[in-house]
């Protein structure tokens, strides 16, 4: 994974002196130093007892999702708010940490992590409410894959006497959730409707929808262009300007593709793209290969925190942004540490010395690379 991040930020560097920006795009390049630190954050948890750690993300992120729902509700109903955006300025960015925190909560109420259930599934209903306040439809679509890989994962914990019970909350919370948000789902899912309507018939690229198409095509146009070095973060405005007035006959102005993908591949080349996706396939394989292998409920917990963080960030990111939004780009880093300590990585006392929370053949069983530390066990 360090490799993959170190390749990106190299990439995007190499972009900006390639198509001559990298004078302006020093400040926006500082961005990547979250990224950077991937190692030094990994170190510095490792010394976090497993549990404890997995622990704290699970009531931290019910706290999260009860506060993304009182934010919600005061921007919707208070202040008028078409759509929530809580702290983070933008829906999509709202709705991604909330979907993350949501799966969180009932990832630790289904995996035995907390004792107390019924807290933490009343804070990731709360944290689903405040995804569909947002409006953010590629959001909803990721919470409900996330939500069936959280329960997969889980299966083997449902019993068939829990099973009843487990289904009639679900149940219960979908028609809660469906009768408080219906008009909002309506509302939105007529809109995309429409908006796809204009396109098709009448090629109308001013609508939400159709600004996307436009940016793509303009992105796909400007990548076959320059497909290997790319052009630097500061063009893509000024490409997006351009390639809008050239195909569309239109004035607007993004600073990104709303495709992730797209937007590396614009912005650093080939290169670039491959190393962005190599981040997430792999944080993806190790994932896999611990849930096969493994019954620890920590080093699970883990490998569901890296699946949930890789669904929602691919599905959120085919249209809207991967990386290079520092709440986004710091919410990934922490759970990419996190939940890969968590998986594979093996605890580590303060002084560097191996603290033996996880036995001998951890790694073999896993499948995932630790830390190896060499030495006689710390004195009490």
């Amino acid at each position: 994974i360090t490799a993959a991040i170190y390749i990106y930020c190299a990439a995007m560097v190499l972009g900006s002196i390639a198509g001559g920006m990298l004078r302006a795009d020093l400040p926006l390049l500082l961005s990547l130093a979250t990224l950077l630190f991937f190692p030094i954050s990994y170190s510095t948890w490792s010394i976090t007892d497993k549990l404890a750690l997995a622990r704290i993300a699970v009531r931290a992120s019910a706290a999260a999702c009860a506060g993304a729902l009182v934010l919600a509700i005061i921007q919707y109903y208070w202040i008028g708010m078409l759509r929530a955006e809580g702290g983070a300025g933008n829906p999509i960015v709202f709705a991604t940490v909330t979907c993350l925190a949501a799966m969180m909560c009932l990832a630790g109420a289904l995996s035995g992590i907390e004792k107390d259930r019924m807290p933490l599934i009343a804070a990731a209903l709360a944290g689903v409410l405040a995804i569909l306040y947002s409006g953010s439809r590629l959001v909803w679509v990721a919470l409900l894959v996330a939500a069936v890989a959280v329960l997969l994962v889980n299966r083997n914990k449902l019993t068939r006497g829990n099973m009843r019970r487990s289904l009639t909350i679900a149940v219960a919370s979908g028609l809660l959730t469906v009768a408080i948000t219906f008009p909002i789902i309506v509302d939105r899912t007529a809109v995309l409707f429409k908006d796809w309507d204009a396109l098709v018939t009448k090629g109308d690229h001013s609508t939400p929808l159709g600004l996307r198409v436009g940016l793509w095509d303009v992105g796909v146009n400007a990548f076959r262009e320059t497909p290997f070095l790319g052009n630097g973060v500061s063009a893509s405005r000024a490409l997006i300007r351009q390639g809008f007035k050239d195909r569309f006959g239109m004035d607007q102005g993004f600073n990104h593709f709303h495709n992730g993908f797209l937007t590396a591949l614009v912005e650093a080349g080939l290169m670039g793209a491959l190393a962005l996706a190599a981040v997430f396939a792999i944080a993806a394989c190790h994932a896999a290969r611990v849930l096969r292998r493994s019954a620890d409920p920590s080093e699970r917990f883990g490998a569901t925190m890296v699946t949930v963080a890789v669904i929602t960030y691919l599905i959120g990111g085919l249209g809207g942004i991967l990386v290079g939004h520092d709440i986004l780009d710091s919410t990934l880093m922490v759970f990419l540490v996190s939940g890969t300590y968590l998986a594979c990585g093996e605890t580590v006392s303060p002084t560097g010395k191996s603290s033996h929370y996880q036995s001998a053949d951890h790694n073999h069983r896993t499948g995932c690379p630790g830390i190896i530390a060499v030495g006689p066990p710390e004195s009490p």
